[in-house]
């Protein structure tokens, strides 16, 4: 199943690339070629301490972002390639510094008059996830649309994802499992929404430590303040249980976190200007990991 898995997404990545290396003959049949690009640079600062004050965090970074993709539309299909790399500049002493790379293939396709299906293949690799700190993935999903009149949209989308963990000197090891996703968004005008979202994942692996269930929901509300710049209050509420992860008395870890949120963004033209704020409240059946602690990020990019 895993070699037929990432063989599917091989095609449909290929697919795209064959489209968007042939600009000419898409013109031709009446494809429209929209080739883009994109750099940012983001920096933050966080700060974390335990409950009782005892132990405080605090780490500062800098990272830079550069992303191309190319696009295919015509007559309600839409077929897309986009390649992005991020570098991690740690700053503080004994910290390392890191690289991700995603490489994503996209098709979009209107089925009815308010039905989207859209189709996607992922790589990453060398990412962080929730149960280790250098993955390799692939991914296929699946999404369906439904918006009527742009005032509700309704999504589904179901992933299936399959990883692979560096361990240093030790071999690799593997995982794999679904994600699903669900969204409600109501419309009130240009830039103007209302958001609830829900997700449940799991992942499985021969490594007990590294299988999770989790479950996340999470409320966004936009508001414009002026045509060029709005702000994004949010919250989210996720809980975690890991599969091979023991407290000291020998129950399975369980770990929740309430992640409080602002967001201002201003976009001039082409320029991309975001500032967030978060206040982490992270709870565990495990007393060491009850910790509470903020992280800011400001980021300033520009979309060619």
């Amino acid at each position: 199943m895993k070699h037929t898995f990432r063989a599917l997404c091989v095609l449909l990545v290929a697919a795209s690339v064959s489209l968007g290396a042939r600009p000419a003959t898409a013109q031709e049949t009446g494809w429209r070629l929209e080739p883009d690009a994109r750099i940012e640079v983001q920096t933050v600062s966080a700060q974390t301490t335990t409950r009782d004050d005892d132990l405080v965090i605090d780490g500062e970074a800098v990272s830079v972002r550069a992303q191309v993709g190319a696009a295919l539309e015509k007559r309600g299909v839409r077929l897309r390639v986009e390649a992005d790399r991020i570098e991690v500049i740690r700053l503080g002493e004994d910290r390392r510094d890191f690289a991700r790379d995603r490489f994503t293939a996209t098709l979009q396709t209107d089925i009815e008059k308010d039905w989207e299906l859209q189709l996607q293949a992922r790589h990453y690799d060398d990412a962080i996830s929730v149960e280790a700190i250098d993955t390799d993935e692939w991914q296929g999903s699946a999404r369906v649309t439904w918006e009527h009149d742009r005032a509700h949209r309704v999504r589904v989308q179901g992933t299936w994802r399959e990883r692979e963990y560096r361990n240093g000197a030790a071999a690799e090891t593997t995982g794999e499992g679904p994600r699903v996703d669900a969204q409600y968004r109501r419309r009130f005008g240009r830039y103007h929404y209302l958001a609830f979202d829900l997700r449940a994942e799991s992942i499985r692996s021969d490594e007990a430590r590294r299988g999770y269930e989790r479950e996340s929901a999470g409320v966004v509300y936009t508001r414009p303040i002026t045509p060029d710049l709005r702000v994004r209050p949010a919250i989210e509420v996720i809980r975690t249980r890991f599969d091979g992860r023991l407290t000291d008395d020998g129950e399975r870890r369980r770990d929740s976190l309430i992640v409080p949120e602002v967001e201002l963004l201003w976009w001039p033209g082409q320029w991309r200007v975001e500032a967030e704020a978060k206040y982490i409240f992270s709870g565990s059946n495990e007393p060491v990991r009850e910790r509470e602690g903020y992280r800011l990020t400001l980021s300033v990019g520009y979309a060619f």
